[in-house]
C-alpha cells in the first residue's frame, strides 16, 4: 500500500507537469491504483465524484462557489455522498457486491478536478496516471 502511494504521488505530479492535465488530484491515482483489481469500488468512487459535481453545479446557481469555497464544498459533498452510500447501499440491495466508495476525500478531490477542467481530460489523465502507478507498483513488488 505504502509503495503504491509513494509511486503514485510523483507519477501524478509528472503527468500533470508534462501534459498539463490534472489527473483528478495528486493522491487520487495512487488510491485508485490500490483498487484496480476491484473495479466496482472505482466505479462507486467515480459515481460519488460525479454526484458531488452535480451538487456543486446545482448549488453554484445560488451561492458563490469558487476557489477555497468550491474546494471545501466538493470535499464535504464527496465525503457525505460516500458516507450516505455506505449507509444506504446495503439496505437497497442486500447483495455481496462490495460497492463502496474509496476513502472519504477521494471523491471530493476528483470532483474538484472535474469542475476545474473538461471531464474527458480529467478522466484521461486519471486513467493514465492510475495505470502507470499500478504497473510501476507491480514491477517494484516483483523486484
Amino acid at each position: 500500500m505504502l509503495t503504491t502511494i509513494l509511486i503514485g504521488l510523483p507519477v501524478a505530479l509528472i503527468v500533470a507537469e508534462i501534459t498539463g492535465i490534472l489527473p483528478g488530484g495528486i493522491i487520487v491515482p495512487a488510491f485508485l491504483a490500490l483498487y484496480v483489481e476491484q473495479p466496482v469500488r472505482i466505479a462507486a468512487t467515480l459515481a460519488a465524484a460525479f454526484a458531488a459535481l452535480g451538487l456543486y453545479r446545482a448549488a453554484a446557481r445560488f451561492v458563490l462557489l469558487f476557489g477555497r469555497r468550491r474546494f471545501i464544498f466538493l470535499l464535504l459533498a464527496g465525503a457525505l455522498i460516500g458516507q450516505a452510500w455506505l449507509l444506504l447501499w446495503p439496505r437497497l440491495i442486500p447483495a455481496t457486491i462490495d460497492l463502496r466508495v474509496i476513502g472519504w476525500i477521494i471523491p471530493g478531490l476528483l470532483a474538484n478536478n472535474l469542475a476545474r477542467q473538461p471531464i474527458g481530460r480529467t478522466l484521461a489523465g486519471l486513467a493514465g496516471a492510475t495505470g502507470l502507478t499500478y504497473a510501476l507498483a507491480k514491477l517494484v513488488t516483483l523486484l
